[in-house]
């Protein structure tokens, strides 16, 4: 393997693992992305540490910062309300088209998210619990039928997982999600739509809580 195509790979990694601490919340808002401390922390040069903080920059979950370097970013009130509004009216459309469009097979993998979710919130494994239950909403995406809708959700989906991701109650979150899933098997549009709505509005309400105050 050449120099550079090593270097790509320590950059993916890198990028994924700082991804993830962000989303599932081990670096908060606002907190410092030192690259010499990364690079020693994951045995990488600094050379692929800065590529992926510049592919996180690019994401949107990640602000450089003139002088002072990068950091974790964070959002206002309004602007997750702003987000938070476009989400519903794409994520709205999604569950009750994945109620009205899903087979057995991609119900199936939905269920296994779902138990996934459900084993990892009764563990109190809080990291693995909120990785599942975005896998939960990417799920239905797919589901869904429709690959724009999919492909808007993709652009979206870090901002998506870290915003609105980051529940304390994993046990509540899990029950919800179980109740949504029975509502799209059962193919009824109109419990999908009810559930989905009060969701997505706690998601909100959690978010604001969370972002509030944040520098």
């Amino acid at each position: 393997m050449t120099a550079l195509g090593a270097n790509e790979l320590e950059s993916a990694r890198v990028t994924r693992v700082l991804r993830d601490d962000i989303v599932l919340g081990r670096r908060m808002p606002g907190s410092r992305l030192v690259e010499r401390d990364i690079a020693a922390e994951l045995n990488v040069s600094r050379l692929p540490v800065r590529e992926a903080i510049r592919a996180l920059v690019s994401e949107g979950i990640v602000v450089a910062r003139p002088r002072s370097g990068a950091v974790v970013g964070w959002f206002t009130v309004e602007y997750v309300r702003d987000y938070a509004e476009a989400r519903a009216a794409i994520e709205l459309h999604l569950f009750v088209a994945a109620a009205k469009r899903h087979d057995v097979r991609g119900l199936a993998e939905l269920r296994a998210v779902l138990e996934r979710e459900e084993r990892a919130a009764r563990a109190g494994d809080i990291h693995e619990s909120r990785a599942a239950a975005g896998a939960f909403h990417e799920c239905v995406a797919v589901l869904s039928g429709n690959e724009m809708f999919v492909e808007l959700v993709s652009v979206f989906a870090t901002r998506l997982r870290w915003v609105f991701g980051l529940h304390g109650d994993l046990k509540a979150m899990a029950a919800e999600h179980r109740m949504i899933y029975e509502a799209i098997a059962a193919r009824d549009e109109e419990r999908v739509s009810e559930l989905i709505t009060q969701h997505l509005a706690a998601g909100t309400a959690s978010a604001e809580a969370r972002f509030l105050g944040t520098p």
